[in-house]
């Protein structure tokens, strides 16, 4: 447990002479909140790294929310507002790609908790999201970066937009580019972006298709590995239970590395979408899959580059939408006070000062 604070303590160091770095992209700056609330990102992170300690699975579960967010109405935590009962808000969490699907909501609840403590009605969920993802990927091991902030959260969400614009797991190379392309997003994001994949799990329902009846034509997908196909038919029998989970990356699931290149040469890549960046004939993403499978340096700095990118997906800012209270809800037409956080105070104070 002490070298685990160590390194902990570490990378909080690392954050705070990092600090003075400045980037700035469209409306959006990673000194945002240093006036109204230079703590957050330590208060993100504890929450994070805490969680991790039980649940290996929350750092991909977190970039993914973050991935889904931005990708149906832009990065203002549409995905996190739940439905309604009159109605007017149809949560996107009920979408083909989220159902049953999604996880970590009750850390970012946790998170917003305790950054309403420290901060009232200061941070919005949008900007949560960013900067878990980052804690995310730097706590496996990930790079570094400076996330720009000051995205304000939307008071609608919109459940056909995110049927029609996340794209799912047996998608071709061809309908991938367009997907990223929708978002203003090209090809080495598309090729970087994947690179996620290298932690976390998908559950059999997400690929049982390649397993046994490819595109309709009653044979396995030919570009899996003969031996790891018959692992996951073991793993994922027909008509099995869909929900059953397995590593997206067969080598070092719970470690953010370039790992995930190097399998998909091997054809070891779980999802079609996966091993479409390099089995398609002729693809140009097959040379990118190269570069980031021999040079993890390479994969780190053009994936920075794409989260950042990917981060400014039409965000709303200055007086557009609100600081949502609670992530789940919009706020009230008026409201006397910002209580979220008071209960999370003991756990809170104990997490930062054991870091």
């Amino acid at each position: 447990m002490g070298s685990q604070h160590e390194t902990v303590a570490a990378v909080l160091c690392a954050v705070v002479v990092l600090g003075g770095l400045s980037v700035s992209n469209s409306q959006l700056s990673p000194t945002f909140y240093d006036q109204t609330c230079p703590g957050v990102y330590v208060v993100v992170f504890g929450v994070v790294w805490r969680a991790s300690l039980s649940d290996p699975r929350i750092g991909a579960s977190l970039i993914r929310l973050h991935f889904h967010d931005c990708f149906v109405q832009g990065c203002d935590a549409s995905l996190l507002l739940n439905s309604t009962a009159d109605g007017t808000i149809v949560s996107e969490q009920g979408s083909l790609a989220n159902n049953n699907s999604i996880r970590g909501l009750d850390v970012v609840n946790q998170i917003k908790a305790a950054v309403e403590f420290h901060c009232p009605a200061t941070v919005s969920c949008a900007d949560i999201l960013a900067i878990a993802a980052q804690v995310s990927v730097l706590l496996d091991g990930g790079p570094f970066w400076r996330v720009l902030l000051g995205r304000r959260d939307s008071t609608t969400a919109n459940i056909t937009l995110a049927d029609e614009n996340l794209p799912p797991p047996f998608f071709t190379l061809d309908q991938l580019k367009q997907a990223f392309a929708v978002q203003g997003l090209n090809t080495t994001d598309l090729v970087s972006l994947s690179g996620a994949h290298t932690f976390g799990r998908a559950q059999c329902r997400t690929f049982i298709g390649r397993l046994y009846n490819f595109n309709n034509t009653g044979v396995p997908d030919p570009t899996l590995n003969t031996t790891w196909l018959q692992s996951l038919q073991l793993l994922c029998p027909q008509n099995g239970d869909g929900s059953v989970i397995t590593n997206l990356d067969l080598s070092t699931p719970d470690l953010f590395d370039n790992r995930y290149y190097t399998n998909l040469l091997s054809n070891n890549g779980l999802l079609q979408s996966d091993q479409e960046l390099y089995s398609t004939p002729g693809a140009d993403t097959r040379k990118i899959v190269k570069l980031f499978s021999r040079n993890q340096s390479a994969f780190f700095a053009n994936f920075t580059a794409s989260m950042i990118k990917m981060g400014n997906i039409s965000p709303l800012t200055g007086s557009q939408g609100q600081i949502r209270l609670h992530c789940n809800f919009v706020n009230p037409a008026t409201y006397a006070s910002v209580s979220a956080g008071l209960s999370y105070k003991k756990s809170e104070d104990v997490l930062i000062s054991s870091i």
